[in-house]
């Protein structure tokens, strides 16, 4: 399954302005030098630049050998796509030639509509690496994890294999099944996993309250609407307190991240003003600056964004934004590191390349590539056992105690609620603790209170 995120369009090479989450579940080049700047032509600008004559004859000798002596006849169109694939991907890992149906599946994947399995995927040492599975798929309800390699599609290895291989390999009629064996950290041995392929839908904003005054969002995956529906998701859970919230958890853990804009506008709904995130490439019009509008939709209540090594991309930039404005605490583990601006070039109405052309940087100017976001809380996945202990006595089981005074215990101080979810989840309790001790020592602090 093919999955890669673009951009909304733009005048970048007149095409597509994308974060491209690495990937898709279809599913670094040499730094140039701060004043290079390309020509109408393309050629580096105060430089002589000589045609590498050598390298083109080397070219043209492998094509004449291969048209004379392949074991099978090679049309002229199959060697030059071959070549042009090529160049681009031995580029970096998200720079790619994107033949008819891999450029169908990213305009597909705008609307959060597509088919296949529903994980986000790249390459690792000749195999498929899961980056996530999204929420509600065929691939998170089979197990599927954050981290897995993927060595075989059914009966095919897929070392070897092009990315673009393994996502066709993926796809297909929904309702059909594939067996994914993968290798996952702590186990021995190769796992074998059925996932029965489906139409995915992605629900970029879900969102609810937790405890009274306490809400939380879940940001699955940033899709062009996800701005606009992050805002009204914020406006519905402080009107079901009654006015505003006592904490906002964000929750972007296995968010492969998706289309700048929309992390831009989510981020700017939080931000009254400032740098957001920016970008640098050799050319000028890979240079952008993204700054928030008045107005934090939140009022300024408490916010923990919560990530884990699968948020990516556009989950970096919210990340990084709130951090560096000291507007969230973040919390959780390090994220993924994918730090890189994608624009996808149409060459013509079925065909394009994706091609990496900046890096984005935080508004402290931190660059993420390959490093991730730090969390300022480091809180990792874990289980916990509540201890059975025997009873405790306390000066109420005392012959003859003195009373209170104001009444027997109440029943809210003999003991607490228990909510399933935090209580399964680690990470979000933690988070939800801390939310709660802000609010107690904001509180103590106000003397209106």
């Amino acid at each position: 399954m093919k999955r890669v995120i673009q951009g909304r369009r733009t005048t970048l090479f007149g095409g597509l302005l994308a974060f491209c989450c690495l990937y898709g579940t279809f599913a670094s080049a040499q730094e140039p030098r701060p004043s290079d700047t390309l020509s109408p032509h393309g050629t580096p600008q105060g430089e002589e630049a000589a045609l590498p004559l050598d390298d083109l004859r080397k070219f043209t000798e492998v094509f004449s050998r291969i048209k004379e002596a392949y074991v099978e006849d090679v049309s002229d169109k199959e060697l030059l796509e071959s070549a042009i694939k090529g160049m681009l991907s031995g580029l970096d890992p998200h720079s790619a030639y994107l033949e008819p149906t891999e450029y169908e599946a990213l305009e597909e994947s705008t609307s959060g509509e597509f088919g296949g399995l529903g994980i986000e995927v790249g390459m690792e040492d000749g195999f498929v690496k899961v980056i996530a599975p999204i929420d509600d798929t065929p691939a998170q309800r089979a197990g599927i994890q954050a981290g897995d390699l993927i060595i075989k599609l059914g009966d095919e290895p897929v070392k070897g294999m092009s990315l673009q291989d393994a996502v066709t390999r993926m796809r297909g009629k929904p309702g059909t099944t594939l067996t994914l064996t993968i290798m996952r950290d702590g186990e021995s041995a190769p796992i074998e996993i059925d996932v029965e392929r489906a139409i995915i839908k992605v629900t970029s904003i879900k969102s609810r309250m937790l405890e009274p005054g306490y809400g939380y969002v879940r940001i699955t995956q940033f899709q062009e609407e996800t701005g606009d529906q992050f805002v009204d998701a914020i406006e519905s859970l402080m009107g079901d307190n009654g006015g505003d919230l006592d904490g906002l958890i964000i929750d972007v853990r296995n968010n492969p991240g998706g289309i700048l804009q929309a992390a831009v506008a989510t981020s700017d709904a939080l931000l009254d003003d400032g740098l957001i995130v920016y970008t640098e490439g050799r050319i000028q019009s890979s240079r952008l600056r993204f700054n928030a509008k008045a107005g934090d939709v939140a009022n300024g209540a408490p916010i923990v964004v919560l990530i884990n090594g699968g948020s990516a991309s556009a989950s970096e930039i919210l990340a990084g934004a709130l951090q560096d404005h000291e507007r969230a605490v973040v919390m959780g583990t390090r994220s993924f590191g994918k730090g890189s601006v994608q624009t996808v070039v149409p060459l013509d109405e079925t065909h394009a390349i994706k091609m990496t052309t900046a890096r984005y940087f935080t508004p402290d100017g931190r660059s993420i590539q390959a490093r991730g976001i730090a969390p300022d809380i480091e809180v990792r996945p874990a289980t916990l056992t509540e201890i059975e202990g025997g009873p405790f006595f306390s000066e109420a089981s005392l012959s003859g105690h003195l009373e209170n005074g104001e009444g027997d215990i109440r029943p809210e101080d003999q003991q607490g609620t228990s909510n399933p979810e935090i209580d399964r989840d680690y990470q979000l309790r933690s988070a939800l603790n801390l939310l709660k001790g802000i609010g107690i020592l904001s509180k103590r602090g106000d003397p209106s209170e």
